[in-house]
């Protein structure tokens, strides 16, 4: 029989980089921890970059009654991103990559007394993905560790942290039939493999053994509306037994009317996730993730990137049992190392040996932003070239996808690699306009017709304490941010030939290395605060898109109270297709609309505003105040920037923040200066931004923008600006 003991509790945790020999002789002295464990889940969220990134030490003793059975093996669930596992003294094994789960045999090295101690790294390395990336690389034993003891002749255990189990559902959807393939691996001579209620016992050759069975009338795992799950059984003599659930579906994608499920058209409108939590960092539980997939399923999404990593087999366990499709990928991010090639490789086989059996796992992702930092040279296609014959190799039956950098041109040879694309666009954002996004899509389709796009990555910070009635690109207001995602809504759906759209991100996440929009340590692009306490407006807006289960409305802008307009607008998401508005009680206005109802109202003192739709109701309350309420103001000297400049004060023979980045770097003199002020911004924004500074692309699109709009984003203060102003204006064009 095959037995699991979670070491949950017991462990010593010493924050030093020591010997084996320093390290068990002070465990009595280490700190107590339970797992999961991270010991960033505070220094790497503050902000500064400053987070302890080191060699650390998690020690317990394993008694005999635990290390009970014929053979037993440890299971390491998440150890980032580097480990070394000791036991008794001795190093049995090293595992490089922080989010998959290895395994390690003690069976031989058992005495009467015994000591477990792992080392584990989250330092930095030119070998271990990832490197540079804007989130926090958070260290420690995060995910499960456990025991688990088998007979003499078991299921595979060891090799790439393997289930044991690969079951394969080809699914003929005319006869509603599904031809299963269930593959085991043992050192037993024969298995018997159960599904759906029919057995069959077959021998193993070589440590593998292969059933076939044929579903007939098959129930389809069919997405939110029916996700139906079936299960595999193995089973030895000797009595260890595994199982794996599975579903029987169809996925394509078709370049002009994109994603299909079973047949159907099914277009995947979505979000993406990181797996970190205010202040317990990636050390999530189970209750953790349940809340997480409680939130997605409230906002009504379909489909889910799960950036940029593996994640913890609960959570896609969530996925099957819910309905989400999902982009699974490796932390293959940014920069390519030329020496992190084996672990690229190593990290995509474990991705999929681990997670094959998921059928809510639509494509298996290569890479994301990869050409960031890095040129697209011989050595970056190879590495994908060979990423993705192995994702071919390892599974026939899901396509490869890349997250492709917005600054990435379309007819890079890259793009050829993987069998379908998306990209992450920020216009409207970090540079140029919202129309420019529809504008590449456009372009891109219309040139590359046979191509599968997506749109896997947008978004705008917030934060939910700033607030603008006038609301504009760099204000880090809930406002902005709303008009942001109400633009690419419309944008997504007036294109259905987009495979897949993935929000980023649904909840704010720690990235220690940025400094901006009034926090320190966290990128403020999520739906929903990174704590899970509070939805932010373009929450709902998405809700009333996507949910359609249960009748709301949302009255936005609950948080924008005090207000000094004469006439304010109020406005609703709302999935229902009317909304009435009352103003103190009384009727003041009703319109027919879909998603987005705006309303507008005079603002004479404190008013209760409530809306209506169907049977459902919410109510907020605006106050007119006097002057404007500066706790509302991120950047109170970008508020009134416009207003500084006079274009009679601007001597138009000189340069001036009038003019674009281009036009200022072409002057050697005038061009120094900007230079030297944006390296220092994008040091602010950490690491990604100051390793990206230098891609010819971002410079290219940066120098069509003024100099006026880089600097409002930026969130420059009032005297520096007009410091570099009065210096510009002393240089002759």
């Amino acid at each position: 029989m095959r037995n699991i003991t979670i070491l949950k509790d017991g462990w010593k945790f010493i924050k030093a980089d020591v010997s084996l020999e320093q390290a068990i002789d002070s465990a009595g002295q280490g700190e107590s921890v339970s797992l999961p464990h991270t010991w960033n889940a505070l220094d790497g969220q503050d902000g500064g970059n400053d987070y302890h990134r080191g060699r650390c030490w998690y020690l317990r003793e394993l008694t005999g009654e635990e290390l009970a059975g014929e053979c037993v093996y440890l299971e390491i669930n998440g150890a980032a991103m580097s480990a070394e596992v000791y036991f008794n003294g001795k190093c049995l094994a090293r595992h490089a990559g922080g989010y998959s789960a290895f395994r390690v045999e003690l069976t031989d090295s058992r005495t009467d007394k015994n000591m477990l101690a792992i080392a584990v790294s989250n330092e930095d390395s030119d070998t271990i993905y990832p490197q540079k990336a804007d989130f926090t690389f958070y260290g420690g034993l995060y995910r499960d560790v456990r025991l688990i003891s088998v007979p003499r002749e078991h299921f595979e255990l060891l090799r790439d942290g393997t289930p044991g189990i690969k079951v394969t559902p080809i699914v003929d959807l005319k006869k509603r039939s599904a031809a299963v393939t269930v593959e085991t691996w043992q050192n037993a001579a024969a298995v018997t493999v159960t599904v759906n209620g029919e057995s069959k016992t077959v021998p193993s050759e070589n440590g593998h053994a292969q059933a076939e069975f044929v579903i007939e009338n098959a129930h389809l795992w069919d997405g939110v509306d029916d996700p139906y799950l079936y299960a595999a059984t193995a089973k030895l003599d000797s009595g260890d037994e595994i199982s794996a659930r599975f579903g029987c579906r169809v996925f394509h994608c078709d370049p002009a009317k994109g994603f299909f499920l079973n047949g159907r058209s099914y277009p995947l409108r979505g979000v993406s996730r990181h797996q970190d939590l205010k202040g317990k960092g990636n050390a999530l539980s189970k209750e953790d993730h349940a809340a997480d997939m409680a939130i997605i399923r409230e906002i009504g999404a379909n489909t889910l990137r799960l950036a940029h990593y593996q994640h913890a087999q609960e959570f896609y366990d969530l996925c099957d049992e819910n309905g989400i499709v999902v982009w699974a990928e490796i932390p293959y991010i940014t920069l390519h190392m030329a020496n992190g090639r084996e672990n690229t490789l190593s990290q995509m086989r474990e991705l999929i040996t681990q997670c094959y059996n998921h059928p809510c796992i639509a494509v298996w992702g290569l890479s994301n932003e990869i050409t960031a930092a890095s040129p697209v040279n011989d050595d970056l296609l190879e590495n994908h070239r060979l990423l993705n014959a192995l994702c071919h190799r390892l599974d026939a039956t899901r396509p490869t996808a890349m997250a492709n950098v917005f600054m990435l041109e379309t007819d890079s040879p890259i793009l050829e690699i993987p069998d379908i694309n998306s990209y992450n666009l920020y216009f409207g954002w970090y540079l140029g306009e919202l129309s420019q996004t529809d504008e590449f899509f456009d372009e891109y389709h219309e040139k590359y017709p046979e191509r599968v796009i997506g749109f896997s990555e947008y978004g705008a910070d917030a934060n939910p304490a700033f607030h603008s009635s006038h609301p504009e690109k760099g204000d880090y207001t809930e406002e902005y941010q709303a008009i942001y995602h109400e633009h690419m809504l419309r944008m997504i759906e007036a294109r259905p030939y987009l495979w897949a759209t993935h929000v980023w991100n649904l909840f704010d996440f720690a990235a220690d290395g940025r400094d901006e929009g009034g926090k320190h340590g966290e990128n403020q692009k999520g739906l929903v605060t990174f704590d899970r306490m509070l939805r932010k407006d373009a929450f709902y807006l998405y809700k009333a898109a996507w949910n359609k289960k249960k009748a709301f409305v949302h009255l936005c802008g609950k948080r924008y109270v005090n207000r000094c307009e004469e006439e304010t607008e109020i406005k609703a998401y709302s999935n229902q297709p009317h909304v009435k508005l009352y103003v103190d009680g009384a009727f003041v206005a009703e319109q027919d609309g879909q998603t987005v109802f705006r309303f507008r109202i005079p603002l004479m003192g404190e008013h209760l505003v409530e809306a209506f739709a169907g049977d459902a109701r919410d109510s907020m309350c605006v106050r007119r105040v006097t002057a404007p309420d500066e706790g509302y103001i991120f950047n109170k000297a970008a508020a009134s920037v416009t207003n500084w400049f006079d274009a009679d004060e601007i001597d138009p023979a000189c340069f001036s923040i009038m003019d674009t980045l281009g036009e200022i770097r072409s002057h050697p003199q005038a061009g120094a200066i900007v230079n030297q002020m944006m390296a220092k911004g994008a040091s602010e924004r950490g690491d990604v931004a100051n390793a990206v500074k230098d891609n010819p692309a971002l410079q290219r699109m940066m120098g069509r923008m003024t100099m006026m709009s880089l600097l409002k984003q930026s969130g420059a203060d009032e005297e520096s600006i007009k410091q570099l102003n009065r210096i510009l204006q002393g240089i002759k064009k």
